[in-house]
C-alpha cells in the first residue's frame, strides 16, 4: 500500500472513530447532568410536587406560589438548568404568577435517563397534573429555554396553553446539530428529535421570541428557520426581540427581565388565546 492510500485509509479510521464516539456520547452531550448545580433554596410557600410516569419515572417539580395578577407559568429549562433556580428565576420576574417547573427526567431528584422523545411526553403529563390533581385554574403560559423550546413546542401545540415564551428558540434540533456539525450525517445519528417549527406551525398560540445578538449555540439562522415557519399562523409571533448578549450571559443582561415581562404583556394582550388553541390531539 503507498503512502497516499495509506493516508486515507489513517483518515477514514479517525473519521469512522471520531463518528462513533459522538453517536454513543449524544445523550450526554445533549443533556450534560454533570453540569447542573446544587438547587437553591426556595422561599417560604414553596410546594414540592412529584409526578409518577407509567415507565416508573418519578419527575420531581416545584411549585412557587403568586398573587392574583396572572396565569400560571409552566417552565422548562435549558440542558443544564436546575429546576429550581429556574422556577426561583421566573418566580422573581413575574411575583405576581404561580410557577411551576420540573427536573427533567435523569437529573435529579427526577429518576430515569433523558431522552427527547421522553422529555416531549413528560411536558404533556405536568401540564394535565398541574391543572387536573394540584388545581390550577386557567392554562398556563409556557416559558421554554433553549433546549426547554423542543418539551415547550410540543406542549403549545398539544394542549390549550395560554402562550408561549421561547428564549434562545430553534427551529429543529436536527437542523441545529447540523449547523454545527456539518462534516457528520446528522440525520443517520442523531437519536433525538426536537422540532419546535413542526411543533407550533398551524397552532393559534401566540408566540414570544427572545433571542441573543451573540449567540453561538443558537446561531441566528435557526431561529430565523422558527420565525419563517409561523409567519402564516394567527396570532403567530406577537413579540420578537433579540438581545446583545451570547447564549449564556444572556440571562444576566439587564434588558433581559424587562424583555420576559414584555412578552407576557403582549401575549396576554392577545384576545383569550387559550380558546383559540384547543391544542393538536396527541
Amino acid at each position: 500500500m503507498d503512502t497516499a492510500l495509506k493516508i486515507t485509509a489513517l483518515l477514514a479510521g479517525a473519521y469512522a472513530l471520531i463518528i462513533a464516539v459522538m453517536a454513543l456520547s449524544q445523550t450526554a452531550l445533549l443533556f450534560p447532568r454533570w453540569a447542573v448545580g446544587q438547587m437553591s433554596s426556595l422561599p417560604d410557600g414553596a410546594v414540592s410536587v412529584q409526578l409518577h410516569r407509567p415507565d416508573g419515572v418519578v419527575l420531581h417539580g416545584h411549585l412557587l406560589p403568586g398573587g392574583q395578577g396572572g396565569a400560571p407559568i409552566l417552565g422548562f429549562g435549558g440542558n443544564a438548568w436546575n429546576a429550581a433556580d429556574m422556577a426561583l428565576f421566573l418566580h422573581r420576574v413575574f411575583p405576581d404568577h404561580s410557577v411551576g417547573a420540573f427536573h427533567y427526567r435523569g437529573y435529579a431528584p427526577s429518576t430515569g435517563r433523558p431522552a427527547a422523545r421522553a422529555l416531549a411526553e413528560d411536558a404533556l403529563a405536568i401540564h394535565d397534573h398541574l391543572l387536573e390533581q394540584v388545581g390550577w385554574q386557567e392554562p398556563p403560559v409556557v416559558v421554554g429555554f433553549s433546549i426547554g423550546a423542543g418539551p415547550a413546542a410540543h406542549l403549545a401545540a398539544n394542549r390549550a396553553v395560554g402562550g408561549v415564551i421561547l428564549v434562545t428558540p430553534f427551529d429543529s434540533l436536527t437542523n441545529l446539530a447540523r449547523a454545527h456539525y456539518p462534516w457528520t450525517p446528522v440525520r443517520l445519528l442523531l437519536r433525538h428529535q426536537m422540532e419546535p417549527a413542526a411543533d407550533l406551525s398551524g397552532t393559534a398560540v401566540p408566540v414570544a421570541l427572545i433571542a441573543a445578538a451573540q449567540d453561538n449555540i443558537v446561531p441566528a439562522s435557526r431561529t430565523d428557520a422558527l420565525r419563517s415557519a409561523l409567519a402564516d399562523n394567527a396570532p403567530g409571533v406577537v413579540f420578537d426581540r433579540t438581545i446583545p448578549a451570547g447564549h449564556n450571559d444572556l440571562y444576566g443582561h439587564p434588558d433581559f427581565a424587562d424583555a420576559l415581562r414584555d412578552a407576557m404583556r403582549r401575549i396576554v394582550l392577545s384576545e383569550d388565546p387559550g380558546a383559540r388553541n384547543p391544542g393538536r390531539p396527541e
